[in-house]
């Protein structure tokens, strides 16, 4: 699996992604989407790779 993200895009996803399960935790009710969408970012960042960017075409690294 090649990575496809930049170090930059990959900050941006951890911080999003960390706002995004705190507005869930505290808010509750239907805001555990974004929960679920802050976990798919901090864990694409990890690993470096984004599926979508690779169906689309898109490279940011």
């Amino acid at each position: 699996m090649e990575k496809n993200m930049a170090t930059w895009d990959r900050l941006v996803r951890v911080v999003l992604g960390i706002l995004f399960i705190w507005l869930a935790l505290s808010k509750g009710g239907a805001w555990w989407i974004l929960g679920i969408i802050g976990i798919v970012f901090i864990a694409t960042s990890i690993i470096g790779f984004c599926p979508l960017y690779r169906v689309v075409g898109f490279r940011t690294g």
